[in-house]
């Protein structure tokens, strides 16, 4: 697999990544263990070395089950991380609040390194930025983690551009990780042009559109209790039925290039940029392979210019979170 590099702070990374949040939360019950670390593996050997997880995933279980499954690969993995959320005290999935004081910083990035079995973090992202800890504050903590040799890369997710920038002048941010997809595109707005003028890299959660981008869910889909697809508005039959315009066009393209829709969107994301690096999550064997084979596929100018011109037709419905999350973003 091709190699990218997160802006210019020299970490290199394969040009796709893997989320695994959705092995132990969020998209239905917690999968199989031990088949979830086979496939961790598994992704190794098919050229994948950047795996993302966090604290609240679970929570305290995906950081657990990424540590044993990547606990034979040390040094040849990059293992982003996340802090910031404040747990409920009882264990139970979800979150309470956020938390990024600098003292539960340390004390969030000491269990994270248990967990993920390692000396050091590779890259130490705050999950949500919290209004009323100063970013200046939150980066001095990491810096000293930094220089502890605790911690190696810092970056921020959802954050605005003012708060990058006053971040970064404090310690550098490698990496900047928000939403980006075909139907998300709003960091092409701000973040990005920021992040090239700063020489930090982009890193897109939900390539595609948690699982829609793919083709394989229709307005008639259900989904199981605890996936959290259910309380999204763009996830409404209502939106899926609206929004089957643009993997329509995915498919198209994707019939042209002997391709899937899946693998058509995030070529279209790595086209976007040298420094940006999707990190598309799954559960299965054969949609790993088919989302790594993404990286092989180009898209010209001209392809290019034809999707956005036919997206730019496309109005997207539905909003990407409930108001109390997406009021989480962009601060």
């Amino acid at each position: 697999m091709q190699k990218r590099k997160l802006g210019k702070s020299g970490l290199e990374v394969s040009a796709i990544g893997l989320g695994c949040m959705g092995m132990s939360a969020s998209y239905g019950p917690p999968k199989d263990k031990q088949e979830m670390i086979s496939l961790l593996r598994k992704a190794v050997e098919l050229g994948v070395t950047f795996f993302d997880t966090a604290e609240v995933y679970g929570p305290l279980s995906n950081e657990e089950l990424v540590g044993e499954a990547l606990a034979p690969f040390r040094g040849q993995v990059v293992i982003a991380t996340k802090f910031g959320f404040k747990l409920r005290p009882d264990g139970a999935p979800g979150w309470v609040g956020l938390d990024s004081r600098p003292e539960h910083i340390r004390e969030a990035a000491e269990g994270s390194l248990k967990r993920l079995k390692v000396d050091a973090i590779d890259l130490y992202y705050q999950h949500r930025v919290d209004p009323d800890v100063p970013i200046e504050d939150v980066a001095r903590a990491v810096k000293d983690l930094i220089q502890e040799g605790k911690v190696k890369h810092f970056g921020l997710s959802e954050a605005g551009v003012p708060t990058i920038r006053r971040a970064h002048a404090v310690q550098p941010v490698t990496a900047i990780q928000n939403e980006y997809s075909l139907w998300w595109r709003r960091p092409e707005q701000e973040v990005l042009p920021a992040l090239e003028e700063l020489g930090i890299g982009f890193v897109a959660y939900s390539p595609l559109g948690k699982g829609f981008l793919t083709g394989k869910i229709d307005e008639s889909t259900t989904f199981d209790n605890s996936d959290f697809r259910n309380t999204l508005p763009r996830f409404t039959p209502e939106a899926r039925k609206a929004n089957q315009a643009l993997v329509d066009l995915l498919a198209e393209i994707a019939k042209r290039k002997s391709a899937t829709p899946a693998q058509i969107a995030l070529a279209w994301v790595l086209a976007q940029r040298p420094w940006i690096v999707p990190i598309p999550g799954t559960t299965k064997l054969e949609r790993l392979k088919e989302n790594i084979g993404a990286a092989e596929i180009q898209l010209t100018p001209d392809d290019l210019r034809e999707i956005d011109r036919a997206a730019s037709q496309i109005t997207v419905q539905g909003a990407r979170y409930p108001e109390h999350l997406e009021q989480l973003t962009g601060r």
